[in-house]
């Protein structure tokens, strides 16, 4: 029970700071630096790069990420977790306001001179356009997946089988990040704002996910 209200003041404290920041992001108070580390990052990276950055820009899109949030559905329905089902829901929260953000927070997108995607493939979501990019739409739906698994592993599986798994999602969500950079489709700013939206709500979603009874001894040393 202890665990669940640290994972919930956590996630709250990542939706204040989301809140927080995205107010600093509208008095363009990280313009300068946005623009440099896009830079450093283009000019650091290897072209080697556009192809798989390309491709994790496709597993991020709104299609596949709605698959993978469809699956996770379907397991708590299954599994009978009626509220993880419902809290599952937060992730179209996430979506309404990244749209929000997207028309309404002041913050144009790179320009086209940084963009390093190769793939001459795009899902119906991409010509969906808005006026700015913050924040990014690919790293609040991937941490929320993300996050929501790391914590429903950390809450239900045993650790000598979770943290492989867990692991290699955080690695996925780093390099999910990277790329949208070093693509030129958001910057670092958007990416900060989408993960901590992203993960805010993930975390509160896998914290309703019932934990398992545990047993307790009698006076007599039996389990009741």
């Amino acid at each position: 029970m202890r665990s669940k209200k640290l994972l919930f003041l956590l996630s709250f404290g990542l939706f204040a700071a989301f809140v927080f920041f995205s107010y600093l992001v509208s008095k363009e108070k990280f313009v300068q630096l946005d623009f440099d580390l896009t830079v450093k990052l283009q000019d650091h990276l290897s072209r080697r790069f556009d192809l798989p950055f390309s491709l994790l820009s496709l597993l991020g899109s709104a299609e596949v990420t709605g698959i993978i949030w469809a699956g996770f559905l379907l397991y708590s329905l299954l599994r009978r977790y009626w509220l993880a089902a419902a809290a599952l829901f937060t992730f179209w929260g996430g979506l309404f306001l990244e749209i929000f953000g997207k028309l309404f927070v002041y913050h144009p997108g790179p320009p086209f001179l940084f963009y390093r995607g190769v793939i001459d493939f795009n899902f119906p979501s991409s010509y969906a356009h808005t006026n700015y990019s913050y924040p990014s739409g690919h790293l609040t739906r991937t941490s929320f997946l993300v996050s929501a698994l790391v914590v429903y592993l950390l809450l239900k599986a045993p650790k000598k089988f979770g943290i492989l798994p867990q692991l290699g999602a955080l690695g996925f969500l780093v390099a999910m990040m990277v790329s949208r950079v070093y693509l030129g489709e958001h910057w670092t700013t958007d990416v900060i704002g989408g993960t901590l939206l992203g993960t805010s709500l993930g975390i509160f979603t896998a914290m309703t996910v019932p934990l398992k009874k545990k047993a307790f001894s009698g006076s007599n040393g039996n389990l009741i």
